[in-house]
This record gives structure tokens, C-alpha cells and sequence, in this order.
């Protein structure tokens, strides 16, 4: 058996919050941003949206998209869930009518990679529909004084529908999933968890996304996509002038483009949204993929290459076949 994406949707808020008002914010000259990272606007949720709000619209239509197919799991790559307890993914499902089994994801920006190989077998395996929505509402996660995080992230949801396919060779066709642990502080969060409690921050920093060594994010993160984008498509057996897709995590164009240009890949085969939605973490490649659909379109046996680093570390690259 096969799988193959049957269903698209993605969602992104109504509030637009450009570099101008950020650069004002932090003191930094005119088009600074835009010239380190590529972004001009990013959206941030309203101050009543939790999660699961804006993770719905993506999820109903990719299901819409799809036909409403009988879906036999859900899964939710986020790193801002409604509350640390219970999962967000149980409500997410009961929004949408639905009583299968329903997962957080916690794979920071790869967490739609692991949902989408996960979702792969579980499909293969039981012969049902995944539902994979990933999801953020990072606005709520920065320090506005920070500029090594203010600047990028923002707050968006995708969604994908995975289904059955009759057609062989379709779906995850190569994957390489890795982490490396000893850059686990590289991206963090320090409160909130067992090692630090609330109640034990010793500053409001602490609350807040921290990346303290950005130059060792990039230099990591493109080290880590390009190998394990080569190790995917090895397995795969495709090369990479072969790829008609390439849909990385939307971090940084700088890293897309780095990536891009040690991989040979085609310039035309990129698709981005970083410059007016940010980063959004595990959401940007599914958003990415949706809402390139409506205007570049994918042809049955494309290949596609899906590559994401985050916090952990945690990361890899994954070659669908549509």
C-alpha cells in the first residue's frame, strides 16, 4: 500500500505586524530584518485565539479538501498547545466531530516531518486517512525586547490529509530523521518544565524563546538539512535536479538559500512564504504546501523534498512522491 496527500489547508491570522513596527520597536535602522532574514511581515493571533482556534481552519479544510474521509488518527505537531495539560490534539479532534485516536506532535520546527513519517506508516499499517494539522501561536513565546526572536517568528496553521493510495510507489518514498542532543540550549524555553518551573524563573526571560548563539543555529541547521536531504533522496533514489519541489522549513531565507545551493537543487523548484508570514515553526511546511497549491499546482508523481532543524536539536528530510 501507498499514501498520498488528498487533502490541503492552511491558516494564517488577520493581524499583520510588519518590520517597521518591530525595527521602531528595537531601535534598528530601516529594512534591517528584511536583510538578515528575508521576512517583511509575519501574522500574529488575536488575544482571545488559543491554539486549537487556529489550528481548526487548516484542519477543516484540508478535510473539506478531501472529501471528509473516514480518519483514523490525528496528529498535532505544536510547541504552544493550549495548556501544558491536557494534549491539545483530544480538543482539536472533538472541534472537528471527530473520536480517533489524536497525538500532540512536540518536534519543535521538524515536528511536521516526524508527523507526516508517523502518519505515513500508521496509513500503510491500517489502511485509514491521518489527519496531520501543525500549528503555532509563537507571538505569545518571544520577548518583544529580543531581536533574535522577534524578528522571525509568527503564528500560522497547515494541515494535510493523508490517505491510501492504489497507485504504488507513492507517499514517503526516503527519509532521515535525526537529532543531536548536545545542541539541545541552542533554541529554548528555560521555565515551565520539570527541570525549572515557573516558580523557579529567575528572570521573565526565562519564560520567553531564547537563541543566544544564532550563528550556530545556521551553521548547524544547514549542515543538517543538506545531510539528511542527501541521505533521503539516496534512498529514494532521486536526484536533485530530479526534485520538482523543495519545501524547506521557513526559518531564515539565508538557510533555504544555503541549503538550496550545496543540495544543486533548482532555483524555481523553492517554494516559500517566509517573507509575508514568518516563521511559524513545525506550520511553515505544510502551510508552505497548501498555499503554493492554489497557484503552482502538483502533478501526479512529482517529487517533492521536505527538509526542517529546530530545537532539540531535532531535524531530518523527508522525499514525497505525490
Amino acid at each position: 500500500m501507498s499514501t498520498r496527500i488528498v487533502g490541503l489547508g492552511h491558516h494564517a491570522p488577520e493581524r499583520v505586524v510588519r518590520n517597521d513596527e518591530i525595527e521602531a520597536r528595537l531601535g534598528l535602522a530601516p529594512g534591517w530584518i528584511l536583510a538578515r532574514v528575508g521576512i517583511e511581515e509575519r501574522r500574529y493571533a488575536r488575544a482571545d485565539e488559543a491554539l486549537t482556534d487556529l489550528a481548526f481552519p487548516a484542519a477543516e479544510r484540508a478535510l473539506q479538501a478531501a472529501g471528509r474521509p473516514d480518519i483514523g488518527f490525528l496528529l498535532l505537531a505544536t510547541s504552544t498547545p493550549d495548556h501544558l495539560l491536557p494534549p491539545s490534539a483530544p480538543l482539536l479532534a472533538h472541534k472537528l466531530g471527530l473520536t480517533c485516536g489524536a497525538l500532540d506532535v512536540a518536534g519543535a520546527c521538524a515536528g511536521f516531518l516526524h508527523a507526516l513519517v508517523l502518519a505515513d506508516g500508521l496509513v500503510r499499517t491500517n489502511g485509514r486517512a491521518v489527519l496531520i494539522v501543525a500549528a503555532n501561536i509563537l507571538s505569545r513565546r518571544i520577548d518583544p525586547s529580543d531581536r533574535s526572536t522577534s524578528a522571525l517568528f509568527a503564528d500560522a496553521a497547515g494541515a494535510v490529509v493523508l490517505s491510501p493510495s492504489p497507485e504504488p510507489g507513492h507517499g514517503v518514498i526516503g527519509a532521515d530523521l535525526v537529532s543531536d542532543g548536545s545542541g539541545y540550549d541552542l533554541i529554548r524555553i528555560p521555565a515551565g518544565g520539570s527541570r525549572m518551573p515557573f516558580t523557579q524563573a529567575a528572570s521573565p526571560a526565562d519564560l520567553f524563546m531564547q537563541m543566544p548563539d544564532g550563528r550556530e543555529v545556521f551553521t548547524r541547521a544547514v549542515d543538517t538539512m543538506v545531510r539528511t536531504s542527501r541521505t533521503a533522496m539516496e534512498s529514494a533514489g532521486v536526484r536533485p535536479e530530479a526534485v520538482e519541489h523543495f519545501v524547506p522549513h521557513q526559518a531564515n531565507a539565508r538557510i533555504s538559500a544555503a541549503v538550496e545551493r550545496r543540495l544543486g537543487l533548482r532555483a524555481e523548484a523553492c517554494l516559500s512564504t517566509l517573507s509575508h508570514f514568518g516563521n511559524s515553526s513545525a506550520a511553515t511546511i505544510p502551510f508552505t504546501l497548501a498555499h503554493a497549491a492554489a497557484t503552482r499546482g502538483y502533478a501526479p508523481g512529482e517529487t517533492m523534498l521536505f527538509s526542517a532543524v529546530g530545537a532539540g536539536l531535532s531535524g531530518g528530510s523527508v522525499v514525497f512522491r505525490w
